[in-house]
């Protein structure tokens, strides 16, 4: 059974495109594999959240993966911080991770592009915590997306150097776990790109349904095909495509063939949209609340969660500082 290790990073709420994009898969991988779920709060401290922020939000993601169907008892799902072998290998792999390298990855250069203020010594490492988390656990597959890649490509990269560095063969060089047909892209509701939260363009999983109403009927659009069967500007496939993801099929072909002969109503299109998307997250948000209210239970599965990955994660550390030569006297 091969192992997968993903994680997501604790600054905000799970929208629309991480369902469809990643977590719907995760509930058939921890069928199939030995997976590794993790929330990463230590990556969110480059951006400095304050405490509030940091605690509620791990305990807000926690509580989404639970409610989007990952089980405690099939997969290992655990808080990064909860595993100090974690910044002790990190500290060990940044011994053999090179500044130029560092400085070159597209992840820092936009980073110091966005944010000229705060570029702190986290932000240049950030590939090799993310190596860690996912070296330490020997994963071979990692699920990852397009702005991702690079990073994984540093991790193998990094396995790769241990391993000629000490003349071991102990870490495998992780693959990207490819969804196929499965992976869902979803737009984002202004007009360009995916949905995220970085974007500002997202529907969580979490939102109220005045919410959702409000921000589908600010969804960018035109004015309209002036001729049948117009080409689509991007925004209104967005929407189109928004639509062929949450409704009935039979709700899809009937705008698609209102806008095909120039009759479509824009605001009709948005009111449907929203209403097929609050009838699609009104179950999930009602079982994200009820455990994220549920104290006793998020506790319980953060201690089962830290005790499967530190078993894991204590492995590694122990042959990586036998292997590098630490040894206790």
């Amino acid at each position: 059974m091969e192992k997968v290790v993903s994680g997501i990073r604790s600054t905000g709420n799970l929208h629309l495109g991480n369902y469809y994009g990643a977590l719907r898969n995760f509930v058939r991988m921890q069928q199939e594999h030995e997976c590794y779920f993790f929330i990463a709060d230590y990556h969110s401290l480059t951006t400095y959240p304050n405490p509030e922020d940091l605690h509620g939000n791990v305990r807000q993601i926690l509580s989404e993966y639970l409610a989007a169907g990952i089980d405690p008892e099939k997969a290992t799902l655990y808080i990064q911080s909860d595993i100090p072998e974690i910044p002790e290998l990190y500290l060990l792999m940044n011994m053999n991770a090179y500044v130029g390298e560092l400085e070159r990855t597209t992840s820092f250069k936009e980073k110091v592009r966005s944010q000229p203020n705060n570029v702190n010594a986290g932000l240049l490492t950030y590939p090799v915590l993310m190596a860690t988390d996912i070296i330490i656990h020997h994963a071979s597959k990692v699920p990852v997306g397009k702005d991702q890649e690079q990073n994984l490509e540093m991790t193998r990269r990094f396995a790769r150097r241990f391993n000629n560095m000490y003349n071991q063969e102990y870490f495998p060089e992780p693959e990207p776990y490819n969804f196929g047909e499965d992976l869902v892209k979803v737009p984002g509701l202004d007009g360009s790109g995916k949905m995220g939260k970085t974007e500002g363009n997202a529907i969580y999983l979490s939102d109220e349904p005045q919410v959702i109403k409000k921000k589908v009927m600010k969804a960018v659009t035109d004015a309209g095909p002036t001729e049948p069967n117009q080409e689509m500007a991007e925004a209104i496939k967005n929407i189109f495509k928004l639509m062929e993801i949450v409704s009935e099929k039979e709700t899809y072909d009937y705008f698609l063939e209102q806008y095909n002969t120039t009759r479509i109503r824009y605001g009709d299109m948005k009111k449907q949209l929203a209403g097929d998307i609050i009838e699609f997250t009104d179950p999930l948000r009602e079982k994200i609340k009820a455990i994220y209210g549920d104290q006793e239970y998020l506790k319980k599965v953060a201690a089962m969660g830290r005790e499967k990955a530190r078993a894991s994660a204590a492995r590694t550390v122990r042959d990586v500082r036998k292997i590098i030569g630490i040894k206790s006297f």
